[in-house]
């Protein structure tokens, strides 16, 4: 499958603090999952979508990645972004803009997402649009138990339902190149930037 959008950002960088110890010797897209690290699963994605050039923001435990990739040749090209830690998303995407990206529109994310998202469609509406910024969504799951109140009594108990009507961005954009100017000063969420994308 063929998009018409073939140049993608992902953030590889961060600590992950939360998925101690997995993460005290790699980055996050860098924990195995069937054998190969998350990285592997997504440029495998990426590339059945026909993608040619990946820019990869690193910083935490950054010669873990470039190691891999070195050893383990993907077949698209690959170019290192570094940022700090501290500079975190903006400054990741911002870094790999300049220096690596020339297309109008491009693909970005993060390194440790996962979706069934198809990117064809995704880039199309996007170009249909015309937008800075467009965001995959989905309808958020709850990370509780709903009760359902009647008067003083409990009538009913969801686990953990999905919330039709509260979406999330599932860390998967594409942007267009003039997103860097905004990303340097802070503007990005101006009216008519940014369009959505509902992940059916």
């Amino acid at each position: 499958m063929k998009t018409k959008i073939q140049t993608a950002v992902i953030l590889v960088g961060g600590a992950g603090l939360r998925m101690h110890p997995l993460t005290e010797d790699m980055p996050k897209c860098m924990i195995p999952l069937h054998g190969k690290p998350l990285l592997y699963w997504t440029l495998t994605w990426l590339k059945n979508y026909d993608f040619k050039t990946i820019v990869l923001g690193v910083a935490y435990r950054k010669e873990v990645v470039v190691n891999y990739l070195k050893e383990n040749p993907m077949g698209v090209e690959v170019n290192f972004s570094e940022h700090t830690i501290e500079g975190e998303t903006g400054e990741g995407f911002r870094l790999a803009i300049e220096r690596y990206v020339n297309d109008g529109d491009f693909l970005a994310m993060n390194g440790d997402e996962f979706a069934n998202l198809n990117l064809q469609e995704f880039a199309e509406f996007h170009l249909k649009h015309k937008p800075v910024a467009t965001i995959a969504v989905s309808p958020m799951q709850s990370p509780f138990g709903i009760l359902e109140i009647d008067g003083d009594n409990i009538v009913g108990f969801k686990e953990k339902p999905i919330l039709a009507d509260k979406l999330v961005s599932i860390g998967i954009y594409v942007f267009n190149h003039s997103i860097f100017r905004l990303l340097a000063s802070k503007r990005i969420y101006r009216k008519n930037n940014i369009s959505v994308a509902r992940k059916k």
